[in-house]
């Protein structure tokens, strides 16, 4: 890759790959003719027609609807893993469908983000800086959805449904194996605003105290009455890989870069690790978070 890559598209700055209140997946409509979409589902239908399947049937043994069913097969929406599975098993497709899995599932992201979405999936290290809401590793269904229903212009429903469950399926990172090590720096300010109302911020509050437990996850935050910032240009996440690359991906208004030359990730690297010595410490942020919730 290049020392600074340009991914087409915009993101807010959230600084977890677009996990705050606004970026990552949120930016393009929803890519559904994008050429991976539209070859699937023209594999799709052909399966389907030669098992002599109507789309009423077909849905009926996969339990999607008609009208879902010719989206998948128009290249209109991104399909699910499980429909996936379903609809090669149910097909026939002798695994077909199923190798082609892995490039829908990078389909739901708008071409920008696919790059940053794929890196940070394979990540043996993540550190996210987030300062305009809660990173989307960390959100709740709730939560998210509230941040894409508020965007402007609107996003329709479909498009928010979609964008919702592209960010909760990154969220598997936390289940692979073996562990990443993972650390978030989140500013207090995005902990209080109260995005989608009280009950809202309270659920969110309760999944950032939880993962936060978790033995591979170290979180803290920073205080707003600090004095020092080292990092007042804005949110990023640093990407270790397992081949050892180190890449920053930065958010801006209107873009978002890759950086892989060594000189600029050192400097996001040595801003992070200021970050860190200014917030709180982990065990003392996780005791902050349950203030917070008990203020609620």
């Amino acid at each position: 890759m290049s020392e600074a890559t340009g991914l087409v598209g915009g993101a807010t700055g959230s600084g977890d790959g677009g996990g705050g209140a606004g970026g990552d997946e949120w930016r393009a409509e929803p890519e559904a003719g994008s050429g991976v979409l539209r070859v699937f589902g023209r594999q799709l239908k052909r399966f389907r027609l030669r098992a002599g399947l109507e789309r009423p049937e077909f849905g009926s043994l996969t339990g999607y609807s008609v009208s879902t069913i010719a989206a998948y097969e128009q290249g209109r929406r991104v399909p699910p893993p499980r429909f996936i599975d379903r609809a090669d098993e149910v097909l026939d497709a002798g695994g077909v469908l199923q190798e082609m899995k892995e490039e829908v599932a990078r389909a739901q992201y708008p071409a920008f983000f696919r790059d940053a979405a794929r890196l940070e999936g394979e990540a043996v290290e993540l550190h996210v800086y987030a300062n305009q809401g809660v990173p989307g590793l960390l959100q709740t269904e709730e939560y998210a959805r509230a941040v894409f229903g508020m965007w402007r212009p609107l996003l329709d429903e479909e498009t928010i449904a979609q964008r919702v469950t592209a960010r909760l399926a990154r969220q598997d990172i936390f289940a692979r194996r073996p562990m990443p090590t993972i650390s978030f720096v989140i500013e207090e300010v995005t902990l209080r605003r109260p995005l989608g109302g009280e009950s809202v911020l309270r659920g969110q509050l309760e999944q950032v105290l939880l993962v936060g437990q978790q033995r591979n996850v170290e979180l803290q935050v920073m205080p707003t009455q600090r004095e020092e910032h080292a990092a007042l240009g804005g949110p990023f996440t640093l990407i270790e890989t397992r081949e050892g690359r180190r890449i920053a991906y930065v958010e801006a208004h209107k873009e978002s870069r890759l950086h892989t030359e060594r000189g600029s990730v050192r400097e996001f690297e040595e801003q992070y690790g200021v970050l860190r010595a200014q917030g709180l410490t982990p065990r003392e942020s996780l005791a902050f978070v349950e203030k917070l919730l008990g203020e609620r």
